[in-house]
């Protein structure tokens, strides 16, 4: 059994139906470090993610003003290098198109001469971004990032485990860059959610929810399966480091949006008590989710989900849903499509749309345009969305 343990965590197999994301794909200079197999079979990771701030920071500001100005910096950077970059382009293809003609075969087709890699290659690589695939380190997990724990400190380091390359419906076990930009927003606004009780659906890992517990007195943490609700508790308690300052605690629940009622048998893990329904619905202001939107049958449950308990919630509340718009081309239509985005917003705008003279839904895109405290790529298909749930009645 141990040596066929140790051949799964040899030979991490990407399948056709298996899908990786970009939050692991691309992560310069980084090592993701084996930790386990899971309870299913597949390799666990263990990964570090730098915050651009530390919890002592938190009450002055001072991160913003620090993260403001070092934008601006690596903005004045890169517009140098890319005038740099021009410059190169521009001269390098003076002296090539002098020899071009040179460089065709006999049917005039284009024949690409490979030369060797030199030093200057390697450094312009430093400036893109590594496809990184799965290292296997053979280290305990207090040695094996001793180098990245020299370079910071525990208040400013995010520790999650997570799988990679899953199936489908394993994507929870990935971290995604749309929980990245919910977590900037949760920093960037944290006045706002400070003291909040919260419910998190479709938590994952759990780093969104760890973010907001920084400023959050409560986080209801939810998702469907115990491997995935066991792996997300794991990465709370790895990061009660940055929660201690601030008071907040999480709990992580059990909630499948295919079911009209919590969970609460007691002999179910991660159920829920009649205690903790009650607090969810006294208290719960601020209800959020990240990159849960992936497919239309689980799009629909979770609206049908958000409606039910935003309706039974004692006060008004505010939803907040980041996601990020895949782009995939389809024989159905012969072009470039959004399918699963585009039922996103169909469904919200029906949202907005109710009138069932219990509900109001007031809709509002917020511009990603505000501070980034964690080291992601913000393209521009991420979006972040805003939900008003008042009460008519």
């Amino acid at each position: 059994m141990a040596d066929l343990a140790e051949e799964e965590m040899d030979n991490p197999t990407f399948r056709r139906d298996t899908v990786l994301s970009d939050v692991h794909l691309h992560c310069p200079s980084k090592r993701h470090l084996m930790v386990r197999l899971n309870a299913v079979g597949q390799p666990v990771f263990l990964s570090y993610f730098k915050l651009l701030w530390s919890t002592e920071d938190l009450a002055s500001g001072k991160h913003v003003r620090e993260i403001t100005t070092g934008r601006e910096r690596q903005s004045r950077s890169g517009d140098e290098l890319c005038d740099k970059d021009r410059s190169n382009v521009k001269e390098k293809g003076e002296l090539n198109s002098e020899g071009v003609e040179a460089l065709l075969d006999d049917d005039g087709d284009l024949e690409v001469v490979r030369r060797p890699r030199g030093a200057s290659d390697l450094q312009a690589e430093d400036l893109l971004r590594d496809i990184v695939c799965p290292v296997i380190l053979m280290k305990g997990k207090e040695d094996a990032f001793e180098d990245e724990e020299q370079e910071c400190t525990c208040s400013d380091v995010v520790k999650i485990e997570h799988t990679m390359a899953t199936p489908l419906e394993d994507v929870g076990k990935q971290v995604w860059r749309a929980a990245f930009l919910l977590a900037d927003h949760i920093l960037f606004q944290r006045d706002t959610f400070r003291g909040c009780s919260v419910l998190e659906l479709g938590g994952g890992t759990g780093i969104t929810s760890i973010i907001m517990a920084t400023v959050a007195k409560r986080v209801y943490c939810t998702d469907v399966g115990d491997d995935l609700l066991a792996m997300c508790e794991q990465n709370v308690a790895l990061n009660k480091h940055l929660m201690e300052p601030g008071g907040g605690e999480i709990k992580v629940k059990e909630l499948d949006w295919l079911k009209d009622e919590f969970c609460t048998d007691p002999e179910t893990p991660y159920s829920w008590s009649e205690e903790e329904i009650a607090d969810l619905l006294d208290h719960c202001s601020v209800i959020m989710a990240a990159d849960v939107f992936y497919d239309d049958d689980l799009t629909d449950a979770l609206f049908r989900t958000l409606y039910r308990i935003t309706h039974n919630l004692r006060n008004s509340c505010t939803v907040y849903l980041a996601l990020e718009k895949r782009l995939n081309f389809t024989l159905r239509h012969m072009d470039i499509t959004c399918e699963a985005y585009s039922h996103f917003r169909n469904t919200l705008n029906d949202l907005e749309n109710l009138q069932d003279g219990k509900m109001k839904y007031t809709v509002e895109h917020i511009k990603p345009d505000f501070c980034q405290f964690l080291v992601y790529e913000r393209i521009e298909q991420l979006e972040l969305w805003k939900i008003m749930a008042e009460h008519l009645t």
